[in-house]
């Protein structure tokens, strides 16, 4: 867990990661349909397989964000826009719009800031 921690209003650190390891233990792991192929089954790896942060409660919103991400990919023109506010929807509720969600790879990024040197 990153960030800053009430603790008079979040509980201990300590009580928090229980909370979550809980979470998971009540609804397990994410499980990927057999079925998908596809532009489904690359959404699947790209954007819900590394997303540590989604148990089994989020499986459905997976499932559906990515079975309209195959939609749209097949016919991107013919994809109402209603469509895409729920393809937006899902991807918040997943946290994929989430910056605090994204892990930088600082060894991958070796360029030399100008403004700080390093």
């Amino acid at each position: 867990m990153d960030g800053t921690t009430n603790v008079t209003r979040h509980g201990t650190e300590d009580s928090q990661r229980e909370k979550v390891d809980q979470s998971a233990r009540d609804f397990g792991a994410l499980k990927r349909p057999t079925y998908f192929k596809g532009p489904a089954l690359e959404a699947w790896k790209r954007w819900v397989a590394p997303a540590s942060w989604l148990d089994g409660s989020r499986e459905a919103s997976a499932i559906a964000f990515c079975e309209l991400w195959q939609e749209f990919r097949f016919a991107p023109t013919a994809f109402p826009a209603a469509k895409h506010g729920q393809l937006r929807a899902y991807m918040s509720e997943l946290g994929l719009t989430d910056e605090r969600n994204r892990v930088i790879d600082e060894s991958k990024n070796k360029e030399k800031d100008e403004h700080f040197g390093d």
